[in-house]
């Protein structure tokens, strides 16, 4: 739609509205919440009678949610995904290569774990897809993504990794930078999706990293705004803030039936490749190390699960009562609303901190 009414510009100048980024993106945004509002009941629907007793909820986990969530449909992840590639396909300028890219790792990523869930439902338990299988196909999708993002870049960012709070500090990571960037990349879809475990809370923690890499793509892909910023200046990368308006259009829709209690579970199907997606719109704005900033509330996640598998295999001991860290919280007393809206909150306030580090230079 962009392509073909700019096109129409010449003649009726109105029409130039079209070429502004900062349009498209309300437009995706709101085109995604349309779609998923539209098709969400639908998808609910068709979910609950293919999926019958709904997503496994595993014993090990608060013996609360085996009252509270057994029955209920997972995948909803085709959901977020059908208004975010609609929405994108729509409003942004589909010969920007960054926009295919950031795509292929999140259909890709999406595919994974569209795969896990559908294991786990027709098996019946929580064990799904291989683990060190899917970690490899995951590896191989960032690979490719990064390797086209480094064909994109100049060869002074190309394989260089850019620090926060430093205007011009720049170290080469040479032949390695791939290697690293696959690790955000994984890393990212990875800790969403152990994030996601109480309604709702994954998916506004993931609206609000997308919001806040909207606007670092839109400046890290302005010249002018990159120079006053003094960030570097990656062309072709404001587009990605289309996609990212798609996505917060889409997570808008989806809590609307994610809300407690929840209607529908985000599932693998959404969290992998949403945090995929992160990941890859760091790799490509050159904005990895912000990434753990603003997506701090995921690696908080990530970290907790590490250190509890880690001090259970050497000592045999839990530092937690139950990871992933919002099931600890849950142990020591606070409801789940409580533990998502502080999650949120956390999340909100370590955002602000990583969109800081544009002018902190």
């Amino acid at each position: 739609m962009f392509e073909f009414l700019s096109s129409f510009s010449p003649d009726f100048p109105p029409l130039n509205v079209f070429r502004y980024i900062t349009f498209r993106t309300g437009g995706a945004m709101m085109t995604a919440l349309f779609v998923t509002f539209l098709f969400g009941p639908r998808i609910i629907r068709s979910l609950r009678v293919r999926q019958g007793k709904g997503q496994p909820i595993r014993e090990d986990g608060p013996a609360s949610h085996l009252l509270t969530k057994r029955g209920t449909p997972t995948m909803g992840g085709l959901m977020i995904l059908s208004g975010l590639i609609i929405a994108t396909l729509l409003w942004a300028d589909l010969g920007n290569a960054y926009v295919w890219l950031i795509l292929f790792v999140t259909l890709g990523f999406g595919a994974i774990g569209f795969y896990d869930d559908y294991l786990k439902v027709k098996r019946a338990t929580h064990g799904g897809f291989s683990g060190r299988m899917r970690l490899a196909i995951e590896a191989v999708i960032a690979i490719i993504a990064i390797l086209g993002f480094m064909q994109l870049n100049s060869d002074q960012l190309s394989t260089a990794l850019a620090f926060p709070f430093f205007k011009d500090l720049l170290f080469n990571l040479g032949i390695f930078f791939p290697i690293f960037a696959m690790f955000v990349i994984v890393g990212a879809g990875n800790a969403v999706n152990l994030t996601d475990g109480l309604d709702g809370l994954a998916i506004v923690p993931v609206m609000i990293a997308a919001g806040s890499f909207g606007m670092i793509a839109y400046l890290s892909g302005n010249v002018v705004f990159a120079d006053y910023l003094q960030i570097h200046n990656v062309p072709g990368t404001g587009e990605i803030a289309v996609i990212c308006g798609a996505v917060i259009g889409a997570g808008l829709g989806f809590l609307w039936f994610n809300a407690p209690p929840a209607a529908i579970f985000m599932g693998d199907t959404g969290s992998l490749s949403l945090g995929g997606m992160l990941g890859a719109i760091a790799v490509a704005t050159k904005h990895e190390i912000v990434l753990a900033i603003i997506g701090g509330l995921f690696v908080l996640e990530a970290v907790s699960v590490i250190i509890q598998v880690g001090s259970f295999k050497l000592t045999g001991k839990r530092v937690f009562k139950m990871a992933p860290i919002h099931h600890h919280f849950e142990q020591l007393g606070w409801t789940e609303p409580q533990v998502v809206i502080r999650f949120w909150i956390i999340a909100f306030i370590l955002a602000l901190v990583g969109l800081s580090t544009l002018k902190l230079r």
